[in-house]
């Protein structure tokens, strides 16, 4: 989902026993850290530390990022690592970026979690290295480390950029991506859904792409939204936006299929957006396709600055 400029498998265990054998090794010994690491003194009591992650995963195998009971997640997975790594006294929940439905992938998502500095001290010089032979396959930690005053992983974001991969070609699909490829007959015109597309920058009231939840504002900022051919017959989207609502992205990757395709004609989603309903004609493209790819951030010295404008509630534009 690049428009804006500034400075980002399988499922599941194994079942090796190998493996298994290594992540309790890792995470025993974190019942019993206390204290502080050796030259650093020990932190206050009670003292919180911010954390900031920052994880790729492959979606295929979760029902989406936020946990949910009796189904695997990817919050789930990476909080009960934390937990075991940490020695964390009481479960913390982590703070996401983009909350990635179920299906979708992603190389570039941020969150942060909040955990006692007496617990973070001790394990701060291995904890990416045991977190990682903790996690599944298919979650890599990228980095953990203290964030800056006033970070928010969900509120401080400038903007999040997202794929959607397609192939129009049945020649040339590849079966080894088929789990991040949408395969579609016949080519896409991808200048068509390029002009459709550029009806949709700016910040409009997106109603007629999201799935509404009561209280919640579908007022975006869509700051890119176009395809390129990146090989023999392969089309992928570029969508970033200051934030989405529920389902925003692959609203509008259905809408921009159908105008790829001829079924529909390039004004067709200028007359979608400015209606603000839902059409049942649009169709939700499929989730496997979809990653979240980046998440930017601005200086840390604006960090606090950007999560107060981000939390204002912004009204449709009249």
């Amino acid at each position: 989902m690049t428009g804006p400029t500034t400075s980002q498998r399988q499922p599941g265990s194994n079942g090796r026993p190998a493996e298994a054998g290594a992540a309790a090794a890792e995470a025993a010994p974190a019942a019993a850290l206390s204290g502080s690491t050796a030259g650093e003194p020990a932190a206050p009591e009670g003292e919180v530390i911010r954390l900031r992650l920052d994880l790729s995963y492959d979606g295929s195998g979760f029902h989406g990022w936020a946990a949910q009971p009796g189904l695997r997640s990817v919050q789930e997975v990476v909080q009960d690592a934390l937990s075991r790594v940490l020695a964390l006294p009481m479960a913390a929940a982590l703070t996401v970026a983009g909350r990635t439905d179920a299906g979708v992938h992603a190389r570039g998502q941020v969150a942060h979690i909040d955990v006692p500095a007496t617990a973070w001290q001790p394990a701060a010089q291995t904890a990416l290295r045991r977190l990682n032979r903790l996690l599944p396959a298919d979650i890599r930690l990228r980095s953990v480390a203290p964030a800056p005053a006033g970070f928010d992983a969900r509120f401080c974001a400038l903007w999040r950029r997202y794929s959607y991969r397609v192939c129009d070609d049945a020649a040339a699909a590849d079966p080894l991506r088929r789990h991040d490829t949408l395969w579609r007959p016949g080519r896409l015109d991808t200048d068509r859904m390029n002009k459709a597309g550029r009806a949709c920058l700016g910040e409009h009231d997106f109603a007629a792409f999201c799935r509404r939840r009561e209280g919640a504002t579908t007022v975006r900022a869509l700051l890119r939204l176009d395809w390129a051919r990146t090989g023999p017959g392969v089309a992928v989207a570029t969508i970033v936006a200051d934030a989405f609502c529920h389902n925003m992205v692959r609203a509008l990757t259905g809408a921009l299929l159908a105008v790829g395709d001829g079924s529909r004609e390039p004004g067709w989603l200028a007359e979608l957006l400015a209606a603000r309903i839902r059409d049942p004609a649009v169709r939700v493209a499929p989730p496997y396709p979809l990653c979240l790819e980046e998440v930017r951030y601005p200086p840390d010295a604006e960090l606090a600055e950007r999560a107060f404008v981000t939390r204002r509630v912004r009204v449709p534009p009249a």
